[in-house]
């Protein structure tokens, strides 16, 4: 099955007002305060605006940043990885390919051994969905991730 993903202005419109300020107007949540930052259930996180498949849990591990990290994107296409000069930092924002939502910025402070990269992602633009429901949700052909390594 071939999905196609977009922006779509109807999810925007349903947002929370947090998950608008993070996703539309490149916000960041408060550290520690997000939905997944403890999150540990197995499954896949995606773009809460477009959809596309971002992140799995098993790349997912804990920063003690504030925020959830993961060492790779589940597929680099629907990454954009763009240069952010704010706040007086040089930076790398992360941004979903489709959807154009603010998802956070990579470091290169990762474990060593996953390749070395944190993705610093704001709950605010995630959507999770458990790996029991990837078949129904439209994800199956992500199912074999899961499977063991």
């Amino acid at each position: 099955m071939t999905r196609t993903y977009k922006k779509d202005a109807d999810k925007i419109a349903k947002l929370t007002p947090e998950q608008y300020r993070v996703t539309q107007e490149n916000g960041t949540e408060r550290p520690f305060t997000g939905e997944f930052n403890d999150h540990t259930d197995v499954g896949l996180y995606v773009d809460i605006v477009s959809g596309e498949p971002l992140f799995t849990s098993m790349d997912k591990f804990d920063s003690h940043c504030g925020w959830p990290s993961f060492t790779q994107p589940v597929d680099s296409d629907h990454i954009n990885e763009l240069r952010d000069t704010t706040h007086g930092m040089i930076r790398t924002e992360v941004r979903s390919a489709h959807g154009d939502s603010h998802l956070g910025h990579v470091f290169p402070d990762g474990p060593s051994d996953r390749g070395g990269l944190r993705y610093c992602i704001n709950s605010a633009s995630l959507r999770f969905v458990p790996v029991e429901d990837l078949e129904a949700e439209g994800y199956g052909e992500y199912l074999k991730l899961f499977q063991k390594r």
